[in-house]
């Protein structure tokens, strides 16, 4: 055995393998090009909609909008900045939260503070 047996297997290097099973080896790929796209359309796309949505709703929030935090408190923004958002969640009651902790927007009106 030398070296260039490691590199090609003698069995291709005697010819003993037809074409035909060379070519069965390809077999498997259009299978595996469905799969991808399947798990591209069902898992990876509407994760970066959701992500992207969820990105332009922290940008566009301002005073005065009615939120939902991912503990599922419900407040009023009282103020803004760059990674933080003040919450009112009850009279007189403030509470500093991260943008990115803020889940959804609320209609006008439904937090009855």
């Amino acid at each position: 055995m030398n070296l260039l047996d490691l590199i090609i297997v003698p069995v291709f290097a005697e010819g003993l393998v037809s074409e035909s099973s060379i070519l069965d080896s390809w077999s498997g790929l259009p299978f595996l090009l469905v799969m991808f796209a399947l798990m591209y359309f069902l898992l990876i796309r509407p994760q970066q909609k959701r992500a992207k949505e969820h990105k332009t709703l922290l940008v566009a929030l301002k005073t005065g909008d009615e939120v939902v935090t991912n503990g599922g408190i419900i407040g009023k923004v009282v103020s803004v900045d760059e990674s933080f958002a003040i919450l009112e969640i009850a009279n007189g009651i403030l509470v500093k939260v991260q943008k990115q902790g803020i889940n959804q927007k609320m209609p006008k009106g439904s937090a009855k503070i």
